[in-house]
């Protein structure tokens, strides 16, 4: 995907924003024009349409999920160290875009057929991946040998909505979450 205008990523972090306040279907380009302090048509010479506003939001994530993970899982470090890094990279994208996970968790089923193809793609892709990492953890010892696919929605469940509690916690130390999250998730509590 094409790196967009630094005023189409002004757009989208303003649309992120409404999207997550209103929903996707509640906001209306007058909306996000007017969120910007701008006429309508202004906002029409940037971007065609909201749904154009979401395709670059969403893509551009998924995007950056798959092919870190890729890369993740082709680097010589154990599982642990490798889910390890799939914790951080969830980590500084909610600290980085909050709003736009908001997007991506809530609002891909808006997405053009094309796009929505493409996303759902990559979302197996990613969960693929990540099953093979804690398969091979478990089988190398490296991970207690519970059921995989409770460890994995454990922790992707927890991983991929920490938008949700991140969003209300702006004052919150990321080097704290990014420190106790791998140490709770991969240690437990006990």
């Amino acid at each position: 995907m094409q790196k967009p205008s630094e005023r189409k990523l002004e757009i989208v972090t303003v649309s992120a924003r409404l999207f997550k306040e209103k929903g996707y279907s509640a906001v209306t380009m007058r909306d996000i024009a007017q969120a910007m302090d701008i006429k309508a048509a202004s906002l029409y010479n940037h971007i065609k349409s909201k749904q154009e506003i979401l395709v670059l939001m969403i893509i551009a994530i998924a995007e950056e999920y798959t092919e870190t993970i890729r890369a993740i899982a082709a680097s010589g470090e154990t599982s642990v160290e490798k889910i390890e890094k799939v914790i951080q990279l969830h980590i500084d994208i909610t600290v980085r875009n909050p709003d736009a996970l908001a997007s991506l968790n809530n609002d891909w089923m808006h997405l053009p057929k094309p796009e929505l193809q493409y996303f759902l793609q990559m979302r197996e892709e990613y969960e693929d991946i990540f099953r093979a990492i804690v398969k091979k953890g478990i089988a190398d010892g490296e991970i207690a040998a519970y059921n995989a696919e409770v460890i994995i929605f454990s922790i992707l469940s927890t991983i991929r909505t920490l938008y949700l509690w991140y969003g209300k916690k702006k004052d919150f130390n990321a080097n704290v979450l990014k420190t106790n999250l791998k140490k709770v998730l991969l240690e437990g509590i006990i």
